[in-house]
This record gives structure tokens, sequence and C-alpha cells, in this order.
């Protein structure tokens, strides 16, 4: 049986390389703070040169010209690599909270059902909107998914047509946890009838949500945008780092142009000094934010030494770490 969830195209090539861009510039930026539902927002709507509209609980986040986009995002925190992620069915916390559990007993499946119900109007609701404030243009309605690792140097999007559920096609279970120290809770496993997966799982404690199950798409699938934005591999023994403006001009300005080879001998030569006098760990505090990342070229080596030698949370910070350490 064919899914119900298609992807669709998000980006065009010259959006995807905007895309690409805007996210590593963004990334430069953080310094090992938690990347948020705005950094995305952000990027998407840069790449598509849509007005920024921020990020909201409440309605849709992207809207413009008859797209809606309600994005999605979900932090994988294990350090392997993002793709392995691919093909797999994964939970997403929560997709709202504008629900009302009927009851705590009685039928799983009736109560699941009268969820789902609420979740489709409210769906529904969004849809004739989106009519009304584009009467000439279909409403396009889909939920775009993005995963992020902790590490920031991975992220993967992918977005599909906005599913409205069908309270009939699905049946439910209480799943009980608790008990002992622990506050008893109950919680609705919600099943596809024609396939047995697991579609929705409905909280019933601090406040009932429907929490969504989603299918990534395979790695070959044309509509999968990965990317990569620190230590990138280029092939041809380089990689590819992204700094900020700001720590680019530093560095040009101690060593002189950033020629691929000469940096990549300084950076090995300077790891050879670190590794000898065991001073790595000094840092610049200057850093300022500046809005598009400048990307540099250097040889694999010498990017696995910048990594031994800088104990730094991102690509941006080891360099300022390195900067610092030839200015001293």
């Amino acid at each position: 049986m064919a899914s119900k969830f298609k992807t669709l195209s998000a980006f065009n090539e010259d959006e995807f390389k905007k895309a690409h861009l805007h996210l590593a510039s963004r990334v430069a930026t953080m310094l090992g703070r938690k990347f948020e539902e705005a950094d995305w927002s952000y990027v998407y709507c840069h790449a598509k040169e849509i007005p920024e509209q921020g990020w909201s609980n409440v309605k849709i986040d992207i809207i413009h010209n008859g797209l809606g986009v309600e994005q999605k995002m979900l932090c994988v925190r294990s350090k392997k690599s993002m793709k392995e992620h691919c093909g797999t069915t994964l939970m997403h916390p929560a997709a709202t909270r504008s629900i009302r559990i009927p009851s705590l007993d009685g039928d799983p499946t009736e109560i699941a059902r009268d969820v789902l119900a609420q979740y489709a109007d409210l769906l529904n609701q969004r849809r004739q909107k989106m009519s009304e404030e584009f009467p000439n243009t279909k409403p396009d309605l889909r939920t775009g998914w993005l995963l992020w690792q902790i590490t920031l140097i991975e992220f993967m999007y992918f977005e599909e047509e906005m599913y409205v559920p069908k309270p009939d096609e699905y049946w439910a279970e209480w799943k009980e946890s608790g008990g002992g120290t622990r506050k008893e809770s109950r919680t609705l496993w919600v099943y596809e009838n024609d396939t047995g997966k697991k579609r929705y799982s409905i909280t019933t404690t601090a406040g009932a949500k429907i929490q969504p199950y989603f299918d990534v798409p395979p790695p070959n699938d044309p509509n999968l945008y990965y990317f990569k934005v620190q230590g990138e591999d280029i092939k041809n023994g380089l990689i590819r780092v992204w700094l900020t403006q700001t720590t680019a001009k530093l560095l040009e300005e101690k060593i002189g142009r950033l020629d691929t080879d000469e940096l990549s001998s300084l950076i090995l030569k300077t790891a050879k000094k670190i590794n000898e006098t065991e001073d790595g760990e000094s840092s610049t505090e200057r850093i300022v934010k500046l809005d598009l990342a400048r990307p540099i070229l250097i040889t694999t080596e010498a990017y696995n030494k910048m990594i031994k030698s800088f104990n730094g949370v991102s690509d941006e910070h080891r360099f300022q770490l390195f900067i610092n350490f030839l200015t001293q």
C-alpha cells in the first residue's frame, strides 16, 4: 500500500545552496548555544527569499503566497551520521496542545478517534484560513521536518503534504506508566488499521498533546536535503570549514592570504608546538555576529590536528583559539 506521507520538493538547487550557506553562517555564530526554532526559520526564509516570519506554537510557521509550512524540529543526540536515521520512524514530542481528552476511562479507540477528530478539525481550519488569505491560490499546506545533531555538524530536512488524519483509520490502546515513586499516567498509543504502524501517542498529563510519528525518507529521496556545516569533506583530501567574517579577517591579518596549503601547514606546525607545550586552552573573546560565513579550505590532516589540538565547541571556536595562540 502506498504511503500517505509523500515527500515534496522544498528547495530548488539555488535555494539549497543558499540554505547551506545561511545554516553554516548561523552555526558559526552560535559557539555552543542550543539551535533554536527561530534559527531554522531564519535559514528557511532567507534561502527562499521570503519575509522572515519567526516561529509560532499556535499557528502555521511559514505562510507565503499560498504556501503554508508547519515546521517541526527534532534534536538527535547521537554522534552517528544523520543518514543512519534514513528509512526509520521517529517520534516528535508534540504536534499540538489544542486538544482535549474526553475521558481517561472507556474505550481507548473511541477516545483516540475523538482526539484525532479535533486535530483534523484544527488542520482544516488552518486550510480554510489559508484559502481566505489567498483566494486565488490553492493552499499548499506542508509539514517540514528538520533533524539536527546536538553537535551542530549535520542536519537533514524534508517536507511532506500536511496529512489530515481520518479518525476511523486508527485504533488505540492504553499504555500505563509510572507507579512506585513516579506518578502514574496513561498514554494512548494510536495505530493505523491497514499497516499496524504506531502513528501517534496522545499524552494525558501536564496538558494533553499529540505526539506524531514520522517516516524519515531513504537517502536517495530527491526531496531529502542533507547539510554538513562543520568539517565538510569535499574530497581530494580537503575539508571546508565556515568562519564568521570577523574570524576570517583576523586570521587573514595574522597570516596573510588564506591559501589552503599555507594555512594547513601553519595549523600543523602550531599543533606540534601545542603538543610540545601542552598549552591549547586559551581563547579569544572577541566575536562579532555577521550575517554570512566565509568558507575556508584546509587539508584533512590539518583539520584532524585542529580538532585534537584546540578543544573548541565548533570549527569557528577552534579557529578563534588558533588565532589567539598565534598572537601570544
